[in-house]
């Protein structure tokens, strides 16, 4: 079966750095476009990064633009979330996604397979 699992998660100060990390079993993971997405308590799941099948087009919410960056390793099977100057609004529990198609979905309805999430708390 398809799996994803995502590591890394913790509790930093703001303006800190964090790095994600989503390992996938079970599928043939350079043929996924990936995402990640993060829900905070009391809040709607929401789009942070996608990066394509075939030609790792990345693509940003502008809340995290500039601040985040998506990469993957297809060798591991494992997409990554490099997260610079975080801020409190960043707490959240941060959930790898991976998609079939060839897209820059933003719509979490898109994704066909999820992880569990790892928590991500940002303090002041």
């Amino acid at each position: 079966q398809v799996q994803l699992v995502e590591s890394g998660g913790g509790l930093v100060q703001a303006g800190d750095s964090l790095r994600l990390s989503c390992a996938a079993s079970g599928l043939t993971f350079s043929r996924y476009t990936m995402a990640w997405f993060r829900q905070a308590p009391g809040k709607e799941r929401e789009f942070v990064a996608v990066i394509r099948r075939t030609d790792d087009t990345t693509y940003y919410a502008d809340s995290v633009k500039g601040r985040f960056a998506i990469s993957r390793d297809n060798t591991k099977n494992t997409v990554y979330l490099q997260m610079n100057s975080l801020k409190p609004e960043d707490t959240a529990v941060y959930y790898c996604a991976a998609d079939r198609s060839y897209a820059l979905n933003s719509a979490a309805s898109t994704y066909d397979y999820w992880g569990q999430g790892t928590q991500v708390t940002v303090s002041s």
